[in-house]
């Protein structure tokens, strides 16, 4: 297997290992060192983790920041230092609230507000992720963030357990939602369960297993199913994009003009833009001009420079 494998794969991520933990086994799997995630799970969540492989990985900064949604389970009355079942136990406290109290607290949420991020998380400060400081005995606070909440639906209550559905902006963290709702509630909470839906336009749906491999392990078969599930890099992101006519020259970092176009798309200048060659993603650039000038400048056959190039994905 070499590095000539490349593509965006979703994996649906069991409960126990990190995140790094499955980057590893895709690592293994194909024999590629550039392999990568586009978001962090925590070890007792499951669902969908959007792997990068060979030059997706390039892809992945772009995948980011987009929006989630999350199926939780929590439990009221309960309080750990991680926010979560997996915590050390901190505080028991009695649950002595309505269901109509409940979803009042629940939906206040909807909106955006400043959260605190748990001090157990894969959160970086100084260079140093917030859960091997906090392994250290170094808890650190960090200063709340704005966050969005987008919606939140199929609420579920059978105290002292609720559930729900929600779509959040990217950098929510669920523990800490579930925490915000049992502090407003008066007894705090925990989460109990975690399921990540979606990343995006990607859905868990379509995602698939990555097994720690053993020896016993038809590890071919696996390969083999992974290959087959992995999502060309044309396919990933959305932004415009401009067909030109000469690869050679943006694999030689010459910056596209008018004359090296065939076919654009609508977009502004400074936006993001994907340029083509027969069909195949060649590269990222920012525009430089808006596309509806570009096209007065073609007609007015006027050479000049449209974007500048960000990345090149060059044939291996």
């Amino acid at each position: 297997m070499t590095s000539t494998v490349n593509g965006i794969l979703l994996v649906d991520k069991e409960k126990g290992p990190t995140s790094h933990d499955i980057v590893d086994r895709v690592r293994r799997l194909f024999s590629v060192k550039q392999v990568g995630h586009s978001g962090t799970l925590d070890p007792f969540a499951t669902g969908l983790l959007v792997i990068g492989v060979g030059k997706a990985t390039r892809l992945l900064e772009y995948l980011q920041h987009d929006t989630k949604v999350y199926k939780v389970k929590f439990k009221l009355g309960v309080i750990t230092d991680t926010f979560d079942i997996t915590g050390q136990v901190m505080e028991e406290n009695p649950v002595e609230v309505s269901e109509i109290e409940i979803l009042e607290a629940v939906k206040s949420f909807v909106g955006t507000y400043k959260q605190v991020p748990p001090a157990y998380s894969a959160k970086k400060y100084q260079g140093k992720k917030l859960y091997e400081l906090a392994r250290e005995g170094k808890i650190i606070n960090l200063p709340p963030r704005e966050v969005t909440i987008y919606d939140i639906y199929d609420i579920k209550i059978a105290l002292p357990y609720v559930e729900f559905t929600t779509k959040v902006s990217s950098g929510t963290y669920i523990r800490s939602l579930c925490m915000d709702i049992g502090y407003k509630l008066g007894c705090g909470a925990t989460a109990v369960e975690l399921r990540r839906i979606s990343v995006g336009k990607f859905s868990v749906d379509d995602a698939i297993n990555i097994p720690k491999i053993d020896r016993n392990e038809n590890v071919d078969e696996i390969r083999e199913k992974a290959i087959r599930s992995l999502i060309p890099i044309e396919q990933v992101l959305d932004f415009p994009k401009v067909e030109v006519n000469n690869v050679e020259r943006i694999f030689n970092g010459v910056q596209p003009t008018v004359n090296d176009i065939i076919e654009i798309e609508d977009f502004e200048k400074d936006d993001l833009i994907q340029i083509y060659f027969q069909g195949k993603l060649i590269a990222l650039a920012k525009a430089e001009r808006s596309s509806s000038f570009i096209n007065t400048l073609k007609k007015q056959s006027r050479n000049e420079r449209i974007a500048k190039l960000i990345k090149v994905f060059k044939e291996e």
